[in-house]
C-alpha cells in the first residue's frame, strides 16, 4: 500500500481537479458605494443540462480515524459540487484525474490552510469530505436533477491507499 503525501492546497497544483475558493491572489472589485470587495467568479458551478440547479447544502462531517485506508473514489458526472468550510477549520482533499476509473498511483492529497474551499470539477474523482475536526460543517453548492450523479469506485487490494494522519 502506497501512504499519500498531504500537499499544501494551491491553485496550481489543484487546477487539474477543479477550483481552489480563495481571496488570496484573487480578482476583485469594490461594490456597495466601496463598502465592499468581491472576491468575483472564484469557482464556476457546472451542470449537464439546462433543467439542472445549483443548489446550497450544508454538510456536518465527522472525522474518519486515521490513519484511513482509501478504499473508494467517487465522481459526479452531471454537475460540480463545491466545499467551503464554516468553521475555519483545515480539511483533507483526496483527488485522481479524470478518467473511467481512478488510478491509484495518480491520487493526490491535499490539505487545505481553513480558509481555503474547493470546486471538484464535473467528474473528478475524490473521496468523500475528510475534516481534521471531530465534527465540522460545510456550504456545499452542487447540482441537483434528474439521473445518476455519483459514481463510486472501490479499489482491488493491491491499489488501497493509506492517508496518514495531518501533522
Amino acid at each position: 500500500m502506497r501512504t499519500l503525501k498531504i500537499e499544501p492546497l494551491t491553485k496550481e497544483a489543484f487546477a487539474p481537479f477543479g477550483d481552489v475558493i480563495e481571496t488570496d491572489g484573487s480578482d476583485h472589485f469594490m461594490i456597495n458605494n466601496g463598502s465592499t470587495m468581491r472576491f468575483h467568479r472564484l469557482a464556476t458551478v457546472q451542470t449537464a443540462t439546462p433543467d439542472d440547479q445549483a443548489i446550497i447544502s450544508i454538510f456536518r462531517a465527522d472525522a474518519l480515524e486515521m490513519p484511513l485506508t482509501v478504499r473508494m473514489l467517487e465522481r459526479h458526472p452531471l454537475g460540480s459540487q463545491a466545499f467551503i468550510p464554516l468553521l475555519g477549520n483545515p480539511f483533507l482533499i483526496v483527488v485522481a484525474p479524470l478518467g473511467d476509473a481512478p488510478v491509484s498511483g495518480l491520487v493526490r492529497a491535499f490539505v487545505t490552510n481553513g480558509r481555503q474551499g474547493i470546486n471538484y470539477h464535473r467528474g473528478v474523482w475524490h473521496h468523500p469530505v475528510l475534516t481534521i475536526e471531530k465534527r465540522d460543517d460545510f456550504l456545499v453548492v452542487d447540482r441537483s436533477g434528474t439521473g445518476n450523479n455519483c459514481d463510486e469506485h472501490f479499489f482491488q487490494e493491491d491499489e488501497l491507499l493509506i492517508l496518514a494522519p495531518h501533522q
